[in-house]
């Protein structure tokens, strides 16, 4: 009895039970009161169970699979409970299971085909277990596909171009791009930032900023003087996160242009300032004398400068559109105030400025009026300094007394002469002319501008009453500068007194004279026969007269003048007479005759046309010349112009085939004439010759010339076309091939009349001709299929013929004159042969998707072994697969077939995931088939879809508690994990995860950030993704609350793909260990760890996690002489722990595992700090144990009888309860989700303490509901074996807790009765060397 039970106790503590620990927010019922810090327990005796096979069962119903999982990397593994040991088969199937591929012997799934969580964020598979003694076990497990930051920021609505004016106001957003990214958390929020602007320069960099949410905003001035655009380099980039287990940052770029538009907010500005220019005076009307330019100094703008000159009195005009300056009034240096003119030019815009005023400027222009000689010396009847010169005079008159001395000058007169141009353009000269001016001179005879000017006796012997009475000179003022306007002449008059003494008299004895005849009456014959008398007054008058009389019938004289004039001009003929003679007689006032002799001319006037003699008909056979002399005659004087003769063919039809000499007359043919070449019917050439006179005004006479060609047969026919070329089908006697057609240009009928034959040969024999007539001249010959020949394709060698035409002249004079023409008659096939599609353009068709390309992307050619074909493509059915499945009707319009066989992409939503392959099924068609089938038989075309990068990493849902024990987690230990998927292939769906923050919510809600504690590694399995986090640094394990770990997961193609998850981590604090003590040795415990930690969980239902087995130094306060200390954690899935009072009810509540853990050597449980108790303490407690150990072994005797008699009742009920127990899933009886931190669960069964009433105020203070029981956490992977993995068997003297012959029924019953989802285990952590 010693022996078995030696120190057996049970304690809370060395005196005094610790008080449960209760959270602040939890409501419940304590252990009320102190336990005694010793109980003891004997079981002599041993229960053995009995029960049969048990089938195995999943304790899984969701895993995490990162997206960008590597194929062939493990997702996740297929884990099993079978409490009998038997040899476990896995498998999977679904739908969704092609993703996945599973070990059947390890359960380890590995990823088979890359996931996407953009595409697909959760997946569903079947799992089964099989132990090969009872039917397979089967369940759903959901696949949350994590996300990974895969994807990098997508600009939208590209390009991004903007035209901004240049005086948009600083801090003005010009624009606003956005990018999206299909990530999730962190490395879905984008960020922008501006590269690089162009052009590059300090200034420019800082010219625009860009806020987060993509507004790029103008950060300074603008001027379009300096620059009219600019480009910025903008990146977009993500918040970052895990792609393959490294932290990346997605990056975009792309370019915004930004056009400069100039506004018009300056004034115009002259170029070339300041302006001079000079035009000489009297300068022609609009004559330019300069240009001013004004721009715009707003070159975007460039608006139209108009001008205008100010001062509007000048005579000076600007053309307001070019600023041509030029002469508006006549200019006249000498009329203006100064010679120096002044302008004010304004330059003005056509609209007006920003700020609705009128946008111009303003120069000045100098232009000098230049002298020019343009002023010739006038003459003044004024005296000096009073003459204001503006009365010239041309005539002045003074007196002289005859015979007056050299160099005295002529009174009365009064002359100045003044010159108004400038320097030496003033100068001039004087002199004198008339018929005077040898007895005169002037005096000065140069002069400056202005000069009082003398005439000056020079000659005294001709000043001469007798001589003349008056005298005259002319005084020229000369200006030798000024050619074209030199001279002003004064006439001064000079009065002399002289006697009369003189009689008429002629100059000449004998006057010869002629007059044109035909004369009009009145025409002066001569007007210079005058008579001289120097004597003044009335004896110096002379009248004139003709004699003889009978002369005065054709001629008259004027009595006063001498002239002599025609009378009568009708008598004038000279062909009639042509010489006149007469006496001119002058008589003076005092009846003094002088006398002359006239000897008049009758001069001859062309007055005489020629006469043409004789008529001109001329007769010739085409193919000859023609000669023929013109006979004329002019009766005007001989050996006169009026009567020599010309001759000229005037212009008509026939003007240019003859020639005729000018002198003689004669007319000749360039060329033998040619009947064909006139298109009159008789033949007949008329040829019109003129015959002149070279006298003024010319006469003329015409005369027609009519000549008859006569025809001669001298033309070959001649065929249209110099060759033909027809076509006919094959099989088709009697059928028009064609017509040929041939003229002969001879003029007659008989000359032109033509038939047609085949040369012989060359398939000739086939064919017929029949000519017919058209016009004169014109024949044609139509081509017939021998009525009796049947023309067969298929047997023809030369599918043509080539025939010779001939075309016969049958005139009567030249039979056989002939012309051939080459007529090449193609024989057509009959279209039945069907067109086939060739091979070659039927290979794979490779098309990127999301519009990547668009328009042709590849071209069908076809084939048809008819001469004569069209052919057509027809679509007949489209195909749409995803991998080996069908993917309904997605691509049915993303391609069109063209007719010609051009395939088009039809659409911008091609999605590789959404379909990868698209098989066309297409044919030809010969739309000129005649008989037969038209149609190709049907081909398919395959067309490859190509992936690009266009989706998002998409974590997969996290429903599990995670939950971390930090005295016990050393690095590497994984203590959550994430899935995600990508729904791209290659690297756009590899993805990488990595953590972005770490912060630690403590109890009382303050949160602290953490860095580098966690760290994630990536595996892949079937194409799910999984970031392991693992510890990374030691954890702190005083911290009570939950670490919010963010994970992010990206892609690893351009453009890269990001999205985030943020994971909850629930801490476990050393408050909760408990302190096991055990009277055997470390060894002994060690080597029973795995036993030991069995019956603890099958106790208490949660994972044993050890911290440390070591030797007890001090056993006093235990009052037991215990060898070894096992400290350890007892922790459920859901974040709760049990304390030491909760674990000591629950051991208690298990007789069998009690017994085992008593005979495994376990002697006290208390919690983890145990104060040593005093020696006086210990002394009593010795003796009390003496005498509880009397009272204990009564009782325990009493209670084997009472056992002996109660276990066949509860046989008897056992079986009843397994009856009903056997009855119920359980599955269905395990569907409660624990409540966190409460350890209680909210459905009847759910609870691993079997319902046993606990204080729910013992948990950790969380308060998040779990999703589910089952977990994914560190906790499964530090757990000790499970039932399931051990079976609870204990060997040798052990109890055999699930033997399969001696099992006891209650315990069958109870075992039906537990969840089979509350053994939260994991082999891949043990504590025994700890």
């Amino acid at each position: 009895m010693d022996g078995g039970c030696k120190g057996l106790r049970w304690c809370q503590g060395a005196s005094v039970a610790q008080p449960a620990r209760q959270h602040p927010q939890r409501h419940g019922h304590r252990f009320a009161g102190k336990m005694p810090w010793c109980s003891v327990l004997l079981l002599p005796f041993l229960l053995t169970a009995v029960s049969g096979n048990t089938a195995p069962f999943f304790n899984m119903t969701l895993v995490h699979v990162p997206e960008d999982l590597e194929l062939g990397q493990e997702a996740f593994q297929l884990k099993a409970y079978d409490i009998d040991g038997d040899t476990l088969t896995y498998s999977i199937s679904g739908l969704e299971s092609f993703y996945f591929s599973a070990n059947a012997q390890t359960g380890i799934v590995t990823l088979r085909n890359s996931l996407d969580r953009e595409l697909q964020a959760k997946l569903t598979i079947i799992i089964h277990v099989d132990d090969k003694m009872n039917e397979p076990v089967s369940g759903k497990l959901t696949i949350i596909v994590d996300d990974r930051n895969d994807n990098a920021p997508v600009f939208q609505h590209l390009p991004y171009e903007v035209s901004i004016p240049e005086n948009t106001a600083p801090n003005s957003v010009i624009y606003t791009v956005f990018a999206i990214d299909i990530d999730t958390g962190n490395a879905s929020k984008v960020s922008y930032s501006i590269e690089e602007v162009t052009p590059d320069s300090t200034k420019n960099q800082w010219l625009f900023y860009i806020l987060p949410n993509g507004s790029v905003v103008l950060n300074g001035s603008l001027d379009y003087a300096k620059n009219i655009f600019y480009q910025l380099k903008i990146l977009a980039k993500d918040g970052g996160g895990l792609l393959h287990n490294d932290f990346v940052i997605q990056k975009s770029f792309t370019y915004m242009s930004v056009t400069i538009t100039d506004v018009p907010n300056l004034d115009p500005r002259f170029l070339g300032e300041p302006y001079f220019g000079s035009v000489p005076e009297n300068c022609a009307l609009g004559t330019t004398v300069l240009a001013v330019t004004a721009m715009d100094r707003d070159t975007g703008v460039n608006d139209r400068i108009f001008y205008s000159i100010t001062n509007t009195s000048v005579p000076f005009a600007i053309d307001n559109v070019t600023g041509n300056i030029s002469v508006s009034k006549p200019l006249d240096r000498e009329q203006l105030l100064s010679e120096e003119v002044l302008l004010e030019i304004i330059a003005r815009e056509e609209h007006k400025d920003i700020n609705d005023r009128e946008a111009q400027t303003s120069t000045l222009v100098t232009i000098v009026v230049t002298d020019v000689n343009d002023n010739k010396p006038q003459f003044y009847s004024c005296l000096l300094p009073s003459c204001n010169f503006t009365s010239p005079q041309d005539h002045f008159e003074g007196s002289i007394i005859e015979h007056s001395s050299s160099g005295l000058p002529v009174s009365n007169l009064s002359i100045i002469t003044h010159d108004p141009d400038k320097g030496i353009n003033s100068s001039y000269e004087l002199y004198l002319e008339g018929p005077n001016a040898s007895a005169f001179t002037v005096f000065p005879t140069k002069i400056v501008g202005t000069g009082e000017v003398q005439v000056l006796v020079q000659n005294p012997a001709s000043v001469d009453y007798e001589i003349s009475h008056v005298m005259v000179v002319q005084i020229v003022a000369n200006d030798t500068g000024n050619p074209t306007n030199c001279c002003s002449t004064a006439t001064v008059t000079i009065n002399l007194i002289d006697s009369n003494d003189h009689i008429p008299e002629f100059p000449q004895s004998t006057y010869y004279l002629s007059v044109m005849e035909n004369s009009p009456d009145g025409t002066v014959v001569s007007t210079n026969i005058t008579a001289y008398d120097p004597d003044s007054g009335l004896l110096g008058q002379i009248t004139y007269q003709l004699l003889p009389e009978n002369i005065r019938k054709i001629f008259t004289v004027n009595n006063k003048t001498g002239a002599v004039l025609v009378q009568n001009g009708s008598l004038l003929d000279r062909e009639t007479r042509s010489i006149y003679y007469a006496n001119l007689q002058a008589k003076d006032g005092g009846n003094l005759v002088g006398t002359t002799v006239l000897d008049i001319t009758v001069l001859d006037d062309n007055d005489n046309a020629p006469i043409i003699t004789g008529s001109y008909f001329i007769s010739v056979e085409e193919g000859q010349n023609v000669t023929t002399q013109i006979q004329a005659i002019d009766n005007d004087e001989p050996q006169n112009p009026n009567s020599q003769l010309g001759f000229k063919i005037l212009q008509g039809p026939f003007s240019n085939n003859f020639t005729i000499n000018v002198t003689t007359g004669e007319m000749r043919s360039k060329e033998p004439l040619d009947r064909e070449a006139l298109e009159d019917d008789l033949g007949q050439m008329v040829v019109v010759v003129e015959v002149y006179d070279h006298g003024q005004p010319p006469l003329n006479t015409s005369v027609d010339v009519i000549i008859t060609v006569g025809d001669v047969n001298d033309n070959a026919p001649m065929f249209l076309e110099q060759s033909y070329e027809f076509s006919v089908p094959e099989d088709s006697p009697g059928l028009f091939v064609g017509e040929v057609q041939a003229m002969d240009a001879d003029r007659t009928e008989i000359n032109s009349r033509i038939s047609f034959q085949f040369k012989p040969g060359n398939g000739s024999s086939n064919f017929l001709i029949r000519p017919s007539r058209i016009g004169p001249g014109y024949y044609s010959g139509k081509l017939f299929v021998d009525p009796d020949v049947s023309l067969d394709y298929d047997t023809l060698q030369q599918k043509f013929f080539y025939l010779l035409v001939l075309a016969e002249n049958t005139a009567a004079d030249k039979v056989g004159n002939t012309t051939d023409v080459s007529v090449m008659v193609h024989i057509l096939d009959v279209n039945d042969e069907p067109p086939t599609v060739l091979p070659p353009s039927l290979q794979d068709v490779h098309v990127g998707e999301n519009g990547t390309q668009q328009g042709l992307v590849h071209m069908l050619n076809a084939f048809d072994p008819d001469t004569n074909h069209s052919l057509v493509f027809e679509e007949l059915a489209v195909t749409c697969f995803k991998g080996a499945s069908s993917a309904g009707e997605v691509c049915w319009d993303w391609f069109v077939l063209a007719r010609n066989g051009s395939l088009l992409v039809n659409s911008s939503d091609i999605d590789y995931e959404l379909c990868d392959r698209v098989m066309l099924t297409l044919r030809v068609e010969d739309l000129y088939t005649e008989k037969g089938n038209r149609y190709s038989q049907n081909e398919t075309l395959r067309i490859l879809i190509t992936d690009v990068n266009d989706n998002t990493p998409i974590f997969l849902p996290i429903l599990e508690t995670f939950v971390v024990v930090p005295e016990i987690s050393p690095v590497d230990l994984q203590v959550a994990t994430v899935k995600a998927t990508d729904a791209d292939s290659g690297e756009g769906g590899n993805i990488f995860f990595s953590i972005v923050s770490v912060v630690l919510v403590e109890e009382n809600g303050a949160s602290r950030p953490f860095e580098s504690i966690f760290k994630v590694v990536k595996t892949v399995k079937e194409d799910v993704y999984i970031g392991s986090i693992q510890v990374a640094s030691n954890l702190d394990g005083s911290l009570k609350g939950q670490y919010q770990v963010t994970v992010k997961a990206q892609d690893n193609q351009e453009p890269v793909h990001t999205a985030q998850t943020v994971l909850n981590i629930f801490t476990v604090d050393q408050s909760y260990r408990v302190r096991l003590q055990f009277v055997t040795t470390v060894d002994e415990v060690q080597t029973n760890s795995e036993n030991i930690k069995v019956a603890l969980t099958t106790a208490t239902k949660a994972g044993v996690y050890v911290v440390a087995i070591r030797t007890v130094e001090d056993t006093r306060a235990s009052q037991v002489e215990a060898k070894s200390v096992m400290e350890a954690y007892f922790v459920y899935s859901n974040g709760t722990a049990l304390e030491v009072n909760q674990l000591s009810v629950l051991i208690q509540s298990e007789p069998l595992v009690l017994a085992e853990l008593v005979k495994l050597g376990l002697a006290v449980i208390g919690p983890g700090e145990v104060e040593k108790p005093s020696r006086e303490t210990e002394l009593i407690g010795i003796i009390t144990g003496l005498a509880a150990f009397l009272v204990i072994f009564i009782l325990i005797m009493t209670l084997v009888l009472v056992l002996t008699t109660r276990s066949y009742k509860r046989k008897l009920s056992a079986m009843k309860a397994l009856k009903v127990a056997t009855t119920l899933s359980p599955a269905v009886a395990q569907q409660g989700a624990g409540i966190p931190g409460t350890n209680q669960y909210n459905a009847e069964g759910a609870n691993p303490m079997l319902n046993f009433s606990l204080d729910p105020s013992h948990d950790l203070g969380f308060h998040e509901d779990s999703g589910s029981v089952a977990s994914m956490n560190s906790l499964d992977e530090n757990t000790v074996n499970a039932p399931g993995d051990d079976n609870l068997k204990f060997h040798n003297d052990r109890v055999q807790l699930t033997d399969h012959t001696d099992e006891e029924v209650l315990v069958a019953a109870l075992n039906l009765k537990e969840p089979t989802k509350t053994a939260h285990i994991n082999n891949t952590f043990t504590t025994t060397d700890l």
